[in-house]
């Protein structure tokens, strides 16, 4: 219910590929597409394959469009109840909990494309009106919750980034007001400022509330170099990962409140001597989250087969059709977590030097110069010029076709990453 670029394969953001999509598929086919991948994504089989690794839990991530329109708001949609319950209840039959984890708000909650965000600028945390929105379907959703044995708790706001640190304290004590007013007893899963990485903006713990860090590791994205190893300029071994692991826990051990890393993993190259050493990645972290009493939510389950424990092969229908797309955002860098610069170094070079010459006191939120002009080149403007290529690539498809495309993301239709299996079941709570 959350899409992400490198998760499905588009370029840009969820909205822009759905209109894209649109237009090229027309209303029927647009909605048996839709229709069919919403219904396959994630079903029985896939909540008990899950279930028999041993996991327990799963964070269940969702764009709001689901539940409300741009130029209806505050009028919320029951087909988005309807799709998340499927989910939900899909994990109850097969014994796991869920997390409902809102990743996408009006207004963009970060600077990024993950959260359906199609510039580099967080409108969430000045606009009151945003704000007033997420209250409102958090209301709704408490509501429609409230007696869920199976929903372990609320996961309001994925990465935020409220790049002044003014506003996002005073929502959270908004926000856990008003959901506490509706339903008083599940958890609140709350994630720190700056990505889920910053907590001192937060205040005194709220009651009966877990606070998230996300805990990726620079080994672990495309670009990063070997483990133990340089990644990014900096050497990474098993003491660092577990000190960068303390640093962004360190409230919730000072506070007494319980550690959930909600977001973690390794990007997997295809190279078996890499992702050897991503597994270690990987083993490492498990082994010190288990160490310091932390629970974890893996990143993530299903995708097109760069870090998900379940894929889409590329012999599927989908990922055929949309192969050259797939090769261009390669070229171009324009899947941020899927691709590197290495094609557009003849555009990028001199704008690096120019800004690291003109503005060399400019670092800007939340991650500095180098990503900030990266993710403006390569993963707005770029990615933006590619959206019509996508919708290029179903031109002509029936909404038969349609279906049948989006059906390649069913459970039986998939692989497993054998070796992720592997080391999550050993890993697992039971």
């Amino acid at each position: 219910m959350n899409m992400e670029n490198f998760i499905t394969g588009y370029p840009g953001t969820e909205a822009q590929q759905r209109t894209a999509l649109r237009a090229a598929l027309g209303e029927e086919g647009y909605r048996r597409f839709f229709d069919r991948f919403l219904t396959d994504f994630f079903t029985d089989a896939d909540a008990e394959h899950l279930a028999s690794l041993g996991l327990n839990c799963v964070r269940i991530p969702f764009n709001y469009r689901h539940f409300e329109d741009d130029d209806r708001p505050g009028e919320l949609k029951e087909e988005g109840f309807r799709r998340l319950d499927q989910a939900v209840e899909a994990c109850a039959r097969a014994g796991i909990y869920s997390i409902l984890d809102l990743h996408a708000v009006p207004g963009a909650q970060n600077q990024h494309w993950h959260s359906d965000n199609p510039t580099h600028w967080a409108h969430f945390w000045t606009h009151r009106h945003f704000q007033d929105r997420v209250v409102e379907l958090w209301e709704a959703l408490a509501d429609h919750y409230q007696d869920n044995p199976w929903v372990a708790g609320y996961n309001p706001v994925n990465e935020p980034g409220d790049a002044v640190g003014e506003a996002i304290g005073p929502f959270y004590r908004r926000l856990e007001k008003a959901i506490r007013a509706v339903d008083p007893r599940h958890v609140l899963f709350l994630d720190g400022n700056r990505y889920s990485t910053q907590f001192d903006q937060l205040g005194d713990p709220l009651p009966n509330t877990v606070y998230t860090a996300h805990d990726y590791a620079l080994p672990g994205f495309v670009d990063g170099g070997p483990y133990p190893g340089v990644s990014r300029g900096e050497f990474v071994d098993r003491d660092v990962v577990e000190a960068t692991f303390l640093a962004r826990t360190a409230y919730m051990r000072e506070t007494g409140t319980p550690i959930w890393v909600g977001e973690f993993g390794p990007v997997y190259t295809g190279d078996p001597e890499r992702d050897a050493m991503r597994y270690q990645l990987l083993t490492d972290q498990l082994e010190v989250y288990a160490e310091h009493g932390a629970s974890w939510a893996l990143w993530t389950y299903k995708d097109i087969g760069l870090q998900g424990l379940v894929t889409v092969p590329p012999s599927s229908p989908y990922l055929q059709r949309i192969a050259p797309v797939l090769e261009k955002k390669a070229r171009l860098g324009v899947d941020s977590w899927g691709s590197t610069d290495a094609g557009v170094r003849d555009v990028l070079g001199p704008i690096e030097e120019l800004v690291a010459r003109e503005f060399p006191d400019f670092q800007p939120y939340p991650w500095g110069q180098h990503r900030w002009l990266h993710g403006i080149v390569r993963h707005v403007l770029l990615a933006e010029a590619m959206v019509g290529d996508f919708g290029a690539a179903f031109e002509g498809v029936t909404p038969d076709e349609a279906a049948e495309l989006a059906g390649s993301f069913a459970f039986d239709r998939c692989v497993e990453r054998q070796p992720l299996a592997r080391l999550l079941r050993a890993s697992s709570p039971s």
